[in-house]
């Protein structure tokens, strides 16, 4: 069992499943083209998400449960490696399913491990307080970080949208 707290910042992360899931119905050409000038695609950005949750669950939660602080790789370099990956012939579904399932197993590892783990102070590369609230970092902190994020592009891509049917 874990808090009701943090079970709920778990549903949060969870529910942006479905927000993904009803990316399903954009057009094939939306889905591939830039977002923006300079910017990701659609299928790019669920790429990216999908990357950063197995990061997540392969590396970053292992290490916090081994008490060993969470380095995060190179942003850019990991990100071109998502883009990349989008832009290889997976499909839309392929890449919606790759996603939902991703984010739900990482969901469940977080649920596993329990509120002490949970709540533990870590370090993010060498750091233990976030620099802009300066809030200890643990890996409930780090999911909180990661709704932020998912919800960054949420706003990218309905912003897109918008200028699409408006253009």
């Amino acid at each position: 069992m874990i808090s009701t707290c943090n079970q709920a910042i778990i549903n949060r992360f969870a529910s942006l499943t479905d927000w993904v899931d009803e990316l399903a119905g954009v057009p094939d050409q939306d889905w591939s083209a830039p977002i923006a000038e300079g910017k990701a695609s659609i299928a790019g950005i669920v790429a990216h998400l999908t990357q950063w949750d197995r990061y997540l669950i392969r590396t970053a939660v292992p290490d916090a449960l081994q008490r060993q602080g969470v380095v995060f790789p190179e942003f850019d370099s990991f990100n071109d490696q998502a883009y990349a990956y989008a832009r290889s012939g997976v499909t839309k579904p392929q890449l919606i399913e790759q996603f939902h399932s991703t984010r739900l197993e990482l969901c469940k590892l977080l649920e596993s491990i329990g509120d002490e783990s949970l709540e533990r102070p870590i370090t993010a590369n060498g750091t233990a307080l976030c620099p802009h609230t300066g809030t200890p970092y643990s890996l409930i902190y780090i999911t909180e970080e990661f709704i932020e994020h998912d919800v960054h592009h949420q706003s990218q891509i309905k912003g897109a949208a918008q200028s699409q049917s408006n253009g």
